[in-house]
């Protein structure tokens, strides 16, 4: 090499340094936007629900709409709704009250088969160390009352959090329902002309992959309800319709929150009719989750984007460190509109250039494939 060359780079490294750079850029928005996501978590919460809510009975609206003035059936249809979810708490009430007799006693016989387990081999626990264990929970429970009972009220506080966040995305949904396609078209007006066709097909990308996403992780979430509730009923386990709705809100946490709500389905089993039946819950973990995995998922998420599991593990972690449980629930759709949105806008940006013929398949309104993996 003469003195005075530069040095050459190797052309691997290269590439490893232009995507390393793209892949900082990309990473630092998104944690900036969970970041923004947990500062503002109610009001964020509140709009993700709203268009959850919208994705849900956008199509209700529409198919009522065809008979009715659109604003009584955006009226009837989130009535509706109300009315649904609160007969199932309802009907989940009363499955609670009608069995807390037998629950009590079922869990105190249950406890005592543990305890008794827990003496025999191989585990040989002392049982005054059982009893030390009792006496120890309740002296705690009474020397921290005061720190419980502020405890409970800032639980309270939190409560009237929750229902003002539900109150506000109720708010937001309405008009999402009602008129969310004129907001979008103002939306789109008040941008630069020239960035107008790219937030068109990146908008509309990612308005079908998040509706794909919200209606195929509904009905997984609905499907493995249905197989926990019925699972349990035949087993005799107590308290099954409250484990099978836990399991349809634990599901909206994809790879993690069905396994955790199962667990205390077993947990419960465990207590009430001893470890041969909490063995076959646990069971039920292994065989619920590989039919999420390799039937539910590929078939209902179908038209979706499909990421790689690793990828929903690593946004789903880094979702709940960045803004907790919030973050985990809206990690992987907020992903996969991502992904779409940039599929959509690669795709376009090949269709425009002469003579490509980067033609991926039809193109949407207004140029561009949707990105969504299957139309």
């Amino acid at each position: 090499m003469q003195q005075g060359t530069p040095p050459t780079v190797a052309p691997f490294l290269r590439t490893a340094a232009a995507y390393a750079w793209r892949l900082l850029v990309v990473g630092g928005a998104v944690y900036s936007l969970f970041a923004l996501l947990g500062r503002f978590h109610e009001i964020g919460v509140a709009v993700f629900l709203g268009l959850v809510i919208t994705a849900l009975l956008r199509p209700v609206a529409d198919l009522v709409a065809r008979g009715l003035p659109r604003p009584l059936a955006v009226a009837l249809t989130l009535l509706g709704s109300i009315a649904l979810v609160l007969g199932v708490l309802a009907l989940v009430g009363e499955a609670v009250e009608g069995e807390r007799t037998t629950l009590v006693r079922e869990f105190r016989d249950g406890v005592e088969r543990i305890e008794s387990w827990l003496e025999r081999p191989p585990f040989r626990l002392n049982p005054d160390a059982l009893s030390n264990v009792q006496t120890r929970i309740e002296q705690y429970l009474s020397s921290h009352r005061s720190t419980l009972i502020s405890r409970a009220l800032s639980g309270a506080h939190h409560l009237v959090a929750v229902f003002t966040t539900l109150a506000l995305a109720l708010f937001c949904s309405v008009f999402f329902i009602h008129s969310g396609d004129r907001q979008w078209s103002w939306l789109q007006t008040q941008l630069p002309r020239s960035v107008r066709g790219r937030v068109a097909i990146g908008g509309r990308a990612a308005w079908r992959t998040f509706t794909g996403y919200t209606h195929g992780i509904v009905l997984v979430a609905a499907v493995n309800a249905i197989l926990v509730g019925l699972a349990l009923w035949l087993l005799g386990v107590p308290l099954a319709v409250p484990l099978a709705l836990l399991e349809f809100m634990a599901a909206f946490v994809p790879l993690i929150g069905s396994p955790v709500a199962l667990a205390v389905a077993a947990v419960v089993a465990l207590a009430a009719k001893g470890p041969v039946v909490a063995a076959i819950v646990v069971g039920l973990i292994v065989i619920i989750g590989q039919i999420e995995g390799h039937l539910l998922h590929p078939l209902v998420m179908s038209w979706a984007v499909r990421l790689h599991p690793l990828v929903v593990a690593i946004s789903v972690i880094a979702g709940t460190i960045a803004a907790g449980i919030v973050g985990a629930v809206v990690a992987v759709p907020l992903v996969s509109v991502i992904w779409s949105v940039r599929t959509a806008l690669r795709d376009a940006h090949g269709a425009e250039k002469p003579g490509s013929g980067a033609r991926t398949g039809p193109p949407t309104e207004g140029g561009g494939r949707a990105g969504t993996g299957k139309e």
